[in-house]
């Protein structure tokens, strides 16, 4: 399933969604003006690495700082593996974020966004805590998103593109049953890809799933009052290098 677009209003414009899409485009049009060597360097200044986190010695050693280590932790939420990583992503964000960013709010919502996108990265660097593989992507953080979105809106109305033999279909869904399928997507291609022999690069699946359960979990702490128990007809309470994509 291929979702298009959700069918719940909003009640004030997205500023954060926007501004957010806008910055993760403009970084990645620069990033591919880049020459192969420069954008792999890159990659590797504002990707985040989890073996360089977990071992300063290391980190030493590849003549990174501290700071550098640290700040590499938001600023890899902008950086994208390619041109499907990046729409997949932005395309998502503009379905599922709008509404959660209404609810919470511009500042909180930003907030909400890049924290979770941590503890996202976090989850996955746990399961691969040696990896010098850099981590890229905003997926984590709108797992989060999606999370969230789950909770406060798990009867609002999912438009979905479903192609049979290459006939394209379109359906309309609650978001607990296509958030739910995602989720177990993810779940089941997180557990196959602990059975590969040691670590490539791909999809970082259990940054998907820690964002994903991060956001349904802790959305409450980012809610004004007023949607803590919000409940209406929509919803009750409410690539070039070896990259871990997200």
């Amino acid at each position: 399933m291929i979702p298009l677009q959700d069918l719940n209003p909003r009640r004030n414009p997205p500023i954060i969604t926007w501004t957010l899409i806008i910055i993760n485009v403009a970084v990645f049009l620069y990033e591919i003006s880049l020459p192969p060597q420069a954008r792999e360097l890159f990659f590797r200044t504002y990707g985040f690495i989890p073996g360089l986190f977990f071992d300063d010695y290391f980190a030493v050693l590849t003549g990174k700082k501290p700071w550098e280590v640290y700040l590499s932790l938001i600023t890899h939420l902008f950086v994208h593996g390619g041109w499907l990583h990046l729409i997949g992503n932005m395309w998502t964000l503009w379905i599922f974020g709008d509404n959660v960013e209404d609810r919470l709010g511009p500042f909180r919502f930003l907030l909400f966004y890049i924290s979770m996108g941590i503890v996202a990265t976090m989850v996955h660097s746990l399961i691969y805590p040696d990896s010098l593989i850099p981590l890229v992507g905003a997926s984590g953080a709108i797992s989060a998103v999606m999370g969230a979105y789950f909770m406060m809106y798990p009867f609002a109305r999912i438009l979905v593109l479903v192609p049979i033999l290459f006939i394209p279909l379109f359906f309309e869904v609650p978001a607990f049953i296509f958030l739910g399928l995602w989720f177990l997507l993810q779940f089941y291609s997180g557990l196959f890809s602990l059975a590969l022999p040691g670590e490539i690069g791909g999809v970082a699946w259990f940054a998907h799933l820690g964002g994903f359960i991060a956001g349904a979990l802790f959305y409450k702490f980012f809610c004004r009052s007023r949607c803590r128990f919000y409940q209406d007809e929509y919803g009750v309470f409410g690539s070039l290098f070896d990259l871990d994509k997200h």
